[in-house]
């Protein structure tokens, strides 16, 4: 049975939170049930009442409820049961368990079992409130813990990387060795695949990482105004020192390097084989001690071929390169990164989302990610936006995701759901690595056995 609903209602205590708040009552006693449930509708609640571990079940595999409050004895089962069987599937619900006798054994048992505290028949209500009102305490703490351990278990050295795949760590082990010297670097990746991030590594990571870090995208602006933020003006009256030289001994980042016009590559050859540089309009040089991290999308090299970026410009810069890996290439680190974006998000609009259901993160890992972390990013950022209850769903992504991935199996069969899952993961590793013995020697598997699993599974390479 359904009690009525008071979604629009919201309690009066302040402390309460500002999301609707759900709850689950499995009772079989129909007055209790619907008692406890308009009492609990008058107070604000969003209350579903059941009366067997049947029902409860089934509504909570479709429904996020944030509290379950659970009879011991219940038609089907127990409620002792039913707490575990609701850790499984939706453990971000908290549970009370209500009991007819209030002994120590049946207390034990159900704090064992998990349950957040219990209550005695006949219920009273200003208990139940009282202690629903701790279980909301206690969940606001809850996440708010949740969200701290996130940002203190990102090491300080990297703060802004965000993954442990083999790719991510052996970039950081290069970065940490490229950073040590103050030597220029050039950083070659797809669009959105972090590059400013790594740069910023770099510097923070580099002996002169208590000085500046500028950054300025070298397609965005026209020729003149790009020139004067780089080597600076002292045209009309006025002074502008420029960004070589605002730097001093930090790092310049040149983004989409590529884009730079010819003429701006010249006098940047310049700046970086004699250190110094003249402003527009200015008289005298000045010294340029900057690090530079140029990045681009595109291959220089080429470009140097057809004649639109300076040879010794490509070769000042391609002394000392890092390939930054795209998403595709380091697809583990999906569920970190997604952690991470719904954390960023969640706070930035103070809504409380807790994480992404497997079904979420299996459909982001099968998706092909041409916009790379940025893409994924944005996703979150709009799931997080769509979201209505404390998990993500695979309906709050974007709409044009769901169609680059494979669609999750529309079946309860064990075996059709691991024969899907099991397509989507080898396809993934074929695509991270094409070569079918380094392949079969991430999965596992012998080179005729994957073969055997290709033909069997339909997976095209």
């Amino acid at each position: 049975m359904t009690v009525p609903s008071a979604a629009s209602m919201r309690p009066s205590d302040s402390r309460s939170s500002s999301l609707p708040r759900s709850v689950l009552i499995v009772e079989d006693e129909s007055v209790i049930r619907n008692t406890l449930g308009e009492f609990l509708a008058s107070e604000g609640y969003t209350v579903e009442g059941v009366e067997t571990v049947a029902e409860a079940i089934t509504l909570a595999h479709k429904n996020d409820f944030q509290v379950a409050v659970c009879d011991v004895q219940l038609p089907d089962g127990d409620g002792i049961n039913l707490l575990r069987r609701l850790q499984q599937i939706k453990p971000d619900t908290f549970v009370l368990i209500i009991t007819a006798y209030a002994t120590v054994e049946s207390a034990i048992e159900a704090f064992k079992a998990g349950a957040f505290d219990y209550l005695v028949k006949p219920v009273i209500f200003d208990d139940l409130a009282h202690k629903l009102q701790r279980v909301f305490e206690y969940r606001q703490l809850f996440f708010e813990n949740q969200c701290l351990r996130r940002e203190l278990a990102q090491p300080r050295q990297f703060d802004q990387i965000i993954g442990s795949s083999k790719p991510i760590q052996d970039l950081q082990q290069t970065i940490a060795k490229i950073a040590a010297a103050h030597s220029n670097v050039l950083l070659v990746g797809e669009t959105g695949t972090g590059k400013e991030l790594f740069a910023r590594a770099i510097h923070s990571t580099g002996p002169m990482q208590e000085e500046q870090f500028l950054a300025v995208n070298c397609g965005t602006r026209p020729v003149e105004l790009l020139e004067s933020e780089l080597f600076g003006s002292e045209t009309g009256g006025n002074s502008q020192p420029g960004i070589l030289r605002t730097a001093g001994q930090g790092t310049v980042f040149l983004d989409e390097i590529a884009q730079l016009p010819m003429g701006t590559q010249t006098k940047l050859l310049r700046a970086i084989e004699y250190q110094e540089s003249m402003p527009a309009g200015g008289s005298q040089t000045y010294s340029v001690q900057a690090r530079i991290i140029a990045s681009t999308s595109q291959d220089l090299m080429r470009l140097v071929g057809d004649g639109t970026f300076q040879e010794d410009l490509f070769y000042r810069l391609d002394g000392v390169k890092i390939r930054i890996p795209p998403l595709r290439e380091r697809l583990d680190d999906i569920p970190e990164l997604v952690d991470a974006f719904i954390g960023r998000h969640s706070r930035a609009m103070r809504k409380r989302v807790a994480g992404a259901t497997s079904e979420t993160i299996r459909l982001l890992m099968s998706a092909q990610w041409k916009g790379n972390v940025r893409q994924l990013d944005n996703a979150i950022e709009r799931a997080v936006i769509m979201c209505d209850g404390e998990t993500i769903e695979p309906g709050d992504l974007p709409p044009d995701l769901l169609g680059l991935g494979q669609p999750l199996p529309d079946t309860d069969d064990l075996r059709s759901a691991l024969r899907h899952y099991e397509r989507l993961h080898i396809s993934r590793v074929l695509r991270q690595w094409p070569d079918k013995r380094e392949a079969a020697k991430r999965l596992r598997l012998g080179l005729s056995s994957l073969y055997r699993k290709i033909e069997e599974l339909d997976i095209e390479t």
